[in-house]
């Protein structure tokens, strides 16, 4: 009989989600916001403004592209993985702080690449971290309640950010002093939630510390790409994964840019995501019960063709009201297609291999989002046109929903 209460690790594994979502609610509400501002300041046109801002989320996802699948294969030695989570963690908390300070807008976009590398990066390490902590047959729901439980959290910290930065005149307050609370706020939101994980999380999957720890880390790795071209379930999957995740963040990090670009109320673009946070809290656990009637995969079918339905919706968006539905349905669909890829992937692996793996997953899937956000940036700026931009979003959703039944399809051979 299923366990039906969450376990202490699992808790804690959770509570991480809680913290982390607090600085990428940030990411796609007041940061680019705040950026537009000290944009305009500069005398940056809006769809320069727009593609800077996508090149910026690009720069922080190669980065992580380049070094994550390494960094992965290393975790998965013998008490590396969680100072390796530390670190990276720390540079994203630290880096989220220091937004605060700067003036200019390059500056500025050099402190966010640097924070936006140190979160993605904590990802591997975290996401890796989930076939130690639960068993297989709860991969679903833990991962579901990770993502639901880190939307409703992370409205706490952004719900007292709004006030610094919405009410700051009334307050008696700067809006640079605002915006720094915000920052600091969010910052130390991240640090709290991470004690409990980084306190009682043991590595249960791990190989014996090699003479040469990074040699033997790179050697694996090689194995372990050629082990995925031989396994073309996992390799199907994964390009399947590059493509629809791809375009989920690159939704995520440019809905409040298309918003502003467009020249729509801060106010309420923010108050728009906050609901976004609201139905993704409910949603994500819908789908969680959802999981155990249901395959994974048909779950996740539905989720890629809601998405594609939504990229389409979003081309034509020029009023308000309907950026206010756009948030609502992309809010039921945001964690349920996050938590189900990540756990669909982690029943493909071996255990034992998790960290090298999910470093290979984290290039298709947020080291990736630098195609979707440099090809909305280049689109509009070739063309002069935001929507045009936007418009090249469905077709990643389409490749993704092919490829992934292609997928489905293969590995239901490789089970005959």
């Amino acid at each position: 009989m299923e366990q039906k209460k969450l376990t202490k690790q699992e808790i804690c594994w959770i509570l991480y989600d809680v913290g982390n979502s607090a600085f990428i609610l940030l990411v796609s509400t007041i940061i680019p916001i705040y950026f537009n501002s000290l944009a305009s300041n500069a005398g940056l046109s809006e769809v320069d403004y727009l593609a800077y801002w996508g090149y910026a989320a690009s720069i922080s996802t190669i980065l992580v592209a380049l070094i994550g699948p390494v960094l992965g294969t290393l975790a998965d030695t013998k008490g590396f993985k969680k100072p390796l989570f530390a670190i990276s963690m720390a540079i994203g908390g630290i880096g989220c702080w220091l937004l605060g300070f700067p003036a200019h807008w390059l500056s500025f976009l050099v402190i966010f690449v640097i924070a936006k590398a140190g979160y993605n990066s904590s990802l591997i390490f975290y996401d890796s971290m989930l076939v130690d902590i639960t068993s297989q047959e709860r991969l679903d729901r833990v991962s579901s309640h990770g993502y639901a439980w880190g939307y409703i959290g992370s409205c706490i910290p952004f719900v007292l950010s709004m006030i610094f930065v919405l009410l700051y005149e009334s307050i008696g307050i700067s809006m640079k002093t605002a915006m720094w609370l915000a920052f600091f706020l969010n910052g130390a939101w991240w640090f709290l939630c991470t004690i409990p994980l980084f306190m009682n999380y043991q590595q249960k999957y791990c190989v014996e510390l090699p003479d040469h720890p990074v040699k033997n880390s790179f050697l694996r790795l090689l194995e372990t790409v050629q082990d995925i071209k031989n396994h073309k379930p996992i390799f199907l999957y994964l390009l399947s994964f590059f493509f629809f995740i791809d375009g989920v963040y690159t939704i995520i990090e440019m809905a409040t840019a298309y918003g502003s670009a467009l020249g729509m109320d801060s106010s309420q673009l923010l108050l728009a995501l906050l609901v976004t946070q609201m139905v993704a809290f409910p949603c994500a656990l819908i789908f969680s019960r959802l999981s155990r009637r249901y395959k994974t995969s048909q779950l996740l079918n539905v989720c890629i063709l809601a998405y594609m339905g939504i990229s389409l919706f979003a081309v034509q968006l020029d009023k308000m009201w309907e950026f206010w539905l756009l948030a609502m349905f992309v809010g039921m669909f945001q964690g349920a297609i996050q938590a189900l890829s990540r756990s669909y992937f982690a029943k493909l692996i071996p255990a034992d291999k998790s960290g090298e793996y999910f470093g290979i997953y984290d290039i298709c899937g947020k080291g990736a989002s630098f195609f979707g956000t440099i090809l909305v940036g280049l689109v509009a700026q070739l063309t002069g046109k935001m929507s045009m931009g936007v418009a090249m979003l469905p077709l990643l959703f389409l490749a993704g929903f092919l490829l992934f039944g292609k997928a489905e399809q293969m590995r239901g051979k490789s089970r005959e």
